[in-house]
């Protein structure tokens, strides 16, 4: 795979100072990494993203028209101080013949432009684009891979000529890999997708753990999440008139009501699984306080295991970590896998808990 990065073009003269022209003193700046932020912000959908107007904008100069920024704003639904910015950026950093005509109060060339040219990557945002490109691969045989596979293939074509950077070396050191791979019935997950999409109720044949028969739940499918390599579908239980946890894995026929539903405006998956240490919400409050041995504590510090996460560091060389749950289900196994280098100190149920699976685990060696 080979990636290529563009020289830098001389800037463009610049355009008139009269109202509506591009300003000398707006700095040209970097659309990709304006894509970022704009992505992690959360931009309203209505709010395009720079490269997606300054296309729109560069269509609009090559109708010949006219267009000023004002025009450009109304029809963008952005402010005219970002249309000037996306100019100054087509003009200095693209090198587009972009100038403004006083007589006609808008934008135009002055000089045939045949496409619109390609964007500038440095060498740190095509090592993010390989890295992006070999996540993909758990996603290997799902509905999610043509998609993902298709909008890289395009950023990777987009990518101008100049100057050749040989990725081959990235693949060697660069991969991804899932020793618990999830089994998905593709059909299933796919009706599940469609019909949270589309917000059609659902009846599913769902085989609770532990039991060999399905049994028959009449669901409204509001949200489908990966959580931590693992799909979970949330929806609407009308048998427990609450919202239930559904694993499409364990779900063996899926078959439309004909029914629709409205997903209630306060729903938010965040909010439900705020204090769980997985995806198990319940309506409890656990102030959880484990203590971990110097052998394993590094393991601990490096990572983010929950939001409300404390660590306490110990005289001896240990850890303590400090968690506010709403359910013990999850962090009791998580305890356990440990291999006791992790002592619970609060609360006390959790430690009952603990103790017990651990006994048991000690009576099937025998």
């Amino acid at each position: 795979m080979k990636a290529t990065v563009r020289s830098p073009r001389k800037p463009a003269k610049k355009g008139s100072s009269s109202p509506g022209a591009v300003g000398a003193g707006q700095a040209a700046r970097n659309p990709i990494q304006e894509n970022k932020r704009d992505l992690l912000a959360g931009e309203p959908q209505v709010s395009r993203l720079p490269l997606q107007r300054m296309m729109r904008i560069h269509q609009a100069i090559q109708s010949g028209k006219f267009p000023n920024a004002s025009y450009f704003a109304r029809e963008l639904e952005v402010s005219v101080k970002s249309i000037h910015r996306d100019l100054a950026f087509m003009r200095d950093g693209l090198g587009l013949p972009l100038e403004y005509d006083k007589t006609r109060f808008g934008f135009y060339y002055t000089k045939p432009v045949s496409s619109f040219p390609p964007i500038r990557v440095n060498e740190g945002e095509l090592f993010a684009l390989v890295v992006a490109e070999k996540a993909l691969q758990q996603y290997r045989g799902t509905d999610f891979e043509k998609p993902l596979l298709t909008a890289i293939r395009k950023i990777q074509e987009s990518l101008p000529d100049t100057v050749s950077l040989n990725l081959a070396e990235w693949d060697k050191i660069i991969s991804f890999q899932t020793r618990a791979e999830p089994l998905l019935d593709l059909n299933v997950f796919d009706q599940l997708r469609k019909a949270a999409t589309e917000r059609q109720q659902l009846q599913l044949a769902y085989r609770k753990p532990g039991q060999r028969q399905a049994e028959t739940r009449t669901v409204d499918p509001y949200h489908l999440a990966n959580i931590n390599g693992e799909w979970f579908l949330f929806a609407f239980d009308h048998l427990r008139k609450d919202i239930r946890t559904f694993v499409p894995s364990r779900i063996k026929g899926v078959r439309r009501t004909g029914r629709t539903f409205e997903r209630p405006d306060n729903f938010s998956l965040e909010n439900r699984l705020r204090d769980s240490f997985g995806v198990h919400s319940a309506e409890g409050e656990f102030e959880v306080i484990i203590r971990f041995s110097e052998m394993v504590a590094d393991y601990i510090r490096e990572k983010r295991w929950h939001p409300s996460q404390q660590l306490v560091e110990l005289k001896d060389g240990g850890v303590e970590l400090q968690l506010k749950l709403s359910s013990l289900q999850e962090v009791e196994r998580w305890v356990l896998s440990w291999a006791g280098k992790a002592t619970i100190i609060k609360p006390p149920e959790l430690a009952e808990m603990v103790k017990r699976s651990a006994e048991n685990i000690l009576k099937q060696q025998v």
